[in-house]
């Protein structure tokens, strides 16, 4: 769009002809306008299709620190703070989704994650406490945390609160990442240890610890390349395939 700014330098006076050694100029801001910014959910999915997106028919934001873009299916999930993303990080984002080879993908993933994305300072949760009778587990599952972090991790990992959850159900254990004043944490599932024993609890603690070794390392938090070549490193399966049996 073109401003013209005709109330000072557009108008010129019949009575003052312009020499003809003076050359004559129309002042018009004719540089091009600023791309304008989708404002919502429905108009992200309209920029990304303009730039070429054709899998996906629902798009919806969030607010997950950890997982900046994903999708499965027809449904994108996207950080609102993309919203303000240049055209470029866009585009890397229909690469993402659309890109025929994987280091296509990969060049796109890059380009989206170096977008800073300003995250406000959340009030640290209220987390669960470790009951009185699951105190002597939780300490002896502190001193496991301590000897994986020598045997796998050279002793670089902080030392973290390892309590047990009663509340978990449809997990195995949790790493939740260190947060404003607050510390990590790993959880473990009471259910998991009650009903698989302790050998696979030890497991369980080593993949949040791979969690935790991603969080300090400034990784996402995800399962992705990374987080299953480390966990090949220190032995263990990069996915829980259990579940926690349910009830008491």
């Amino acid at each position: 769009m073109l401003f013209a700014l005709t109330s000072v330098f557009g108008k010129r006076r019949k009575a003052t002809p312009v020499p003809p050694s003076q050359l004559a100029l129309d002042f018009e801001d004719d540089s091009p306008a600023a791309p304008r910014r989708p404002q919502d959910a429905e108009e992200m999915l309209a920029t990304l299709r303009s730039l070429g997106l054709r899998r996906i028919e629902r798009c919806r934001l969030t607010r997950n620190r950890n997982v900046m873009v994903s999708y499965r299916g027809r449904d994108l999930r996207v950080h609102e703070g993309y919203l303000a993303a240049p055209e470029s990080v866009h585009r890397a984002i229909v690469r993402f989704i659309e890109g025929r080879t994987r280091a296509e993908r990969r060049a796109a993933q890059r380009e989206i994650v170096s977008f800073r994305i300003e995250m406000p300072l959340l009030e640290p949760r209220r987390r669960e406490r470790t009951r009185p009778e699951d105190e002597p587990i939780s300490a002896k599952l502190a001193e496991w945390h301590a000897r994986f972090n020598a045997e796998h991790f050279g002793g670089t990992l902080k030392v973290v609160p390892v309590r047990i959850s009663r509340r978990m159900k449809s997990r195995l254990g949790h790493y939740s990442a260190a947060r404003a004043e607050q510390s990590g944490e790993i959880a473990i599932s009471w259910r998991h240890l009650r009903r698989h024993g302790w050998t696979e609890a030890l497991e369980t603690l080593l993949h949040e610890m791979v969690h935790q070794w991603q969080d300090e390392t400034g990784r996402p938090i995800d399962h992705g390349r990374a987080f299953r070549a480390k966990a090949r490193e220190v032995g263990i399966a990069a996915a829980a395939r259990r579940a926690p049996a349910r009830g008491n």
